[in-house]
């Protein structure tokens, strides 16, 4: 009975995890034809701020409804911060709950944007800080190609040395073959 009641619990949870993931997709389907009515330097700030209380006061429903709120912001924002943050609170989430492999398929997604963002509006930083946050994921493959798009952002320009030690960081991590590391 004890051993039925563990398993029970571990479905219920898979299951909840689940829901959550479907109910957050639906959301952003639904919410693909919102336009925001305000808009402030970082309009995701304030719901992530509401995600950590809330999940300080442990309230779960809280916390995935501001993120959610968040996601949105960010997402009309078009920036590559709002989507870090997103993701960063994201994995925060997942943690919490208890959901951390589904957390990290949507932050990978989320940092995937924020790269491609970042590599639009030609943000060194904005390529370093999302390559950064692939690395902290174990994703060597996704990293290797932004420490490629930083490098060629970034030639013969203030960032070279930003670049280097992100270069640096990486082949320590990922043991990377010299072809994978930028000579500068």
């Amino acid at each position: 009975m004890e051993r039925f009641k563990a398993s029970f619990g571990t479905v219920a949870m898979v299951i909840a995890a689940g829901l959550l993931v479907a109910l957050l997709a639906g959301l952003e389907v639904m919410a693909s034809n919102a336009t925001p009515t305000v808009r402030t330097a970082d309009p995701w700030a304030s719901h992530l701020l509401a995600v950590e209380q809330a999940t300080a006061d442990g309230n779960t429903t809280a916390a995935v409804a501001a993120w959610h709120d968040a996601y949105l912001a960010a997402r009309a924002a078009r920036s590559w911060e709002g989507m870090l943050a997103v993701g960063d609170a994201y994995l925060r989430l997942g943690e919490v709950m208890q959901f951390r492999q589904a957390s990290e398929a949507r932050a990978r997604q989320l940092y995937l944007t924020a790269l491609f963002r970042a590599r639009h509006d030609r943000s060194v930083e904005g390529v370093v800080r999302a390559t950064e946050a692939f690395a902290r994921l174990g994703d060597r493959d996704v990293a290797r190609q932004g420490l490629r798009i930083a490098d060629d952002l970034a030639r013969g320009g203030a960032d070279v040395e930003r670049v280097r030690e992100l270069a640096h960081r990486l082949a320590n991590r990922f043991a990377l073959a010299p072809e994978d590391v930028p000579t500068f």
